[in-house]
C-alpha cells in the first residue's frame, strides 16, 4: 500500500513519557504567556504554579517529581506558532494525589504571544488510581489535506500496582480550520501494557503499540489514517533451577483504517482510550 507520509511510530514504555526538557523550555516567559490567555492570572508564592480565581491552579512542569504541568512546543509545521497545554486544576476537588481538571490548548504567535486559537478540553486532567504520568505534543507530519496539518497530544497514564500493572498512552489530534482549533481524533490508544504477576517472577503480561501513517485515500476532504496495531504477550515463570524465564508469545498484528466522517475520525473500539473518570 502506498503511503504518503512516513509512519509515525509510538513505542511502548513502562516508564513515564515525561516531555523533554526542551519542550518545557519552549514556554519561555510563562507568566507573560499565561497573562495573554488569562489576564487575571497570578503567580503562586512558591513560584511553582499560577492561580485563577476562585480555585483554579495552573501548575508548572516539574520533571523531578513527575507532576504534569504547563507544556509548550514550537510547531515545526508552522514554526511561527507555539503550541501550549494549560492544565486547569480544581485545587478544591483535587485531593490525595488525584487530579480534577481540564486542559486548554492554545496556539500562540511566537513573536507577539497573542493567542491565535484556543480549545477547552473538559476533564482531560481528571485521574484516579490510574494517574497521569506525562503530557506531550506529537508534532509528526499528520497531513490531513493540502494546507491542513494536524498536531497530536499524547497523555501517558499508569497505575502503581506491581501485581496488576496497567498503563496506556492516548493520542488526540487537532487541526485548524476556518480559523478555529478542532479536535479531529479523540482518544486513540497508541501504546499499552498490563497483566498479572506474583511480583517475584510468575506472571502473564501483554503490551501493544500502534504505528500511524496517512493513506492516499480521501473521505470528506481528509486523508484516511492507517493504524497498524501490534500486540505481544509474555509468560514468566521460574525454570527448574529457580531462574525466572521469559516465554514470549507470537506477535499479532491488525490493521485499522480510520475514515474522517466530516467532523472526526471515529476510533475503532479495540483502540479506544478510557474515558476520563
Amino acid at each position: 500500500m502506498r503511503i504518503l507520509l512516513c509512519a509515525v511510530s509510538l513505542a511502548l514504555a513502562a516508564t513515564s513519557l515525561w516531555p523533554a526538557q526542551a519542550a518545557a523550555d519552549d514556554c519561555g516567559d510563562a507568566a507573560a504567556l499565561l497573562r495573554q490567555a488569562y489576564p487575571k492570572v497570578q503567580k503562586s508564592a512558591d513560584g511553582r504554579s499560577f492561580t485563577l480565581e476562585p480555585h483554579t491552579s495552573i501548575p508548572l512542569a516539574d520533571p523531578q517529581d513527575g507532576a504534569p504541568g504547563l507544556v509548550c512546543k514550537v510547531w515545526p509545521a508552522h514554526d511561527d506558532l507555539l503550541l501550549v497545554v494549560v492544565p486547569l486544576i480544581d485545587s478544591v476537588q483535587s485531593v490525595d494525589g488525584q487530579h480534577v481538571g481540564d486542559i486548554e490548548l492554545l496556539v500562540v504567535d511566537r513573536k507577539t504571544l497573542q493567542i491565535r486559537q484556543r480549545l477547552l478540553q473538559p476533564k482531560l486532567m481528571n485521574d484516579d488510581a490510574i494517574a497521569i504520568r506525562g503530557i506531550e505534543f506529537d508534532t509528526g507530519r499528520y497531513g490531513l489535506a493540502p494546507g491542513v496539518t494536524a498536531f497530536g497530544l499524547r497523555i501517558d497514564m499508569a497505575n502503581h500496582s506491581q501485581p496488576n500493572p496497567f498503563g496506556e498512552t492516548d493520542l488526540r489530534l487537532y487541526a485548524i480550520a476556518n480559523n478555529a482549533l478542532h479536535m479531529v481524533l479523540d482518544g486513540l490508544v497508541v501504546a499499552g501494557f498490563g497483566g498479572e504477576g506474583d511480583t517475584n517472577c510468575a506472571g502473564s503480561f501483554h503490551s501493544s503499540k500502534v504505528n500511524l501513517a496517512m493513506s492516499p485515500t480521501i473521505h470528506r476532504g481528509y486523508h484516511d489514517i492507517i493504524a497498524v496495531e501490534r500486540q505481544d504477550t509474555d509468560e514468566l515463570f521460574p525454570d527448574k533451577d529457580g531462574e525466572c524465564q521469559s516465554h514470549p508469545g507470537k506477535s499479532v498484528s491488525r490493521t485499522h483504517r480510520l475514515r474522517y466522517d466530516g467532523s472526526r475520525y471515529p476510533v475503532p473500539a479495540a483502540l479506544k482510550a478510557m474515558d476520563p473518570p
